[in-house]
């Protein structure tokens, strides 16, 4: 970026890692309609019924982990963002073993992560504010990228920039402060 930020916060699934969640499969499988968004409706469920359908959730994004590859570009984004001394973070909808487990073997380096057991998911701001407040770092200090409409609102929620990744922009696009199609770009952006 030619304005570095202090900090740079990444989504995971579909943003830094590809992970092919079928999330049509996952609601089929949790019997949800089509688009109903699925942490939201797991949290309506109690008991048995809870524990159930966590434990689908789990499995399918346990079997995304062991399968991720990395997205064009998110190591080397990586590692020029760590010899400048930004700040990395993950927030994502992930649970925190998933998402260690896609890092670690993807081999992608960060220094903070809050998944879904640490904040409320996203489109929440919280996991954003945290992260922020233990590297003492201002809203306007850190960019939000993501690829999903949620990562948007969140970024937006929490007052940092917000960049769309996507290499064939959706119809939401114009939500983000600025689209890139390659990670690389997030090298040259300005904000």
């Amino acid at each position: 970026m030619s304005r570095k930020p202090r900090a740079a916060i990444f989504d995971l699934d579909g943003t830094l890692a590809d992970s092919r969640l079928d999330f049509a499969a996952m609601r089929r499988e949790l019997g949800l309609p089509p688009g109903q968004p699925i942490l939201e409706a797991l949290a309506e469920l109690s008991g048995r019924e809870a524990e159930a359908a966590h434990a689908i959730v789990l499995a399918h994004e346990l079997d995304g982990a062991r399968r991720a590859t990395p997205m064009p570009g998110a190591a080397e984004l990586l590692a020029a963002l760590r010899a400048s001394g930004v700040h990395i973070g993950i927030f994502t909808r992930n649970a925190r073993a998933v998402t260690e487990l896609t890092l670690e073997r993807l081999g992608l380096p960060v220094d903070l992560i809050v998944a879904r057991e640490d904040a409320p998911p996203k489109p929440a701001p919280d996991g954003l504010l945290r992260m922020l407040a233990a590297w003492g770092v201002a809203p306007h200090e850190a960019v939000f990228v993501g690829d999903y409409l949620y990562d948007l609102e969140a970024g937006r929620r929490a007052a940092v920039h917000t960049v769309l990744y996507a290499p064939e922009p959706p119809d939401f696009a114009h939500a983000a402060e600025a689209v890139v199609t390659h990670l690389s770009e997030l090298l040259t952006l300005t904000l």
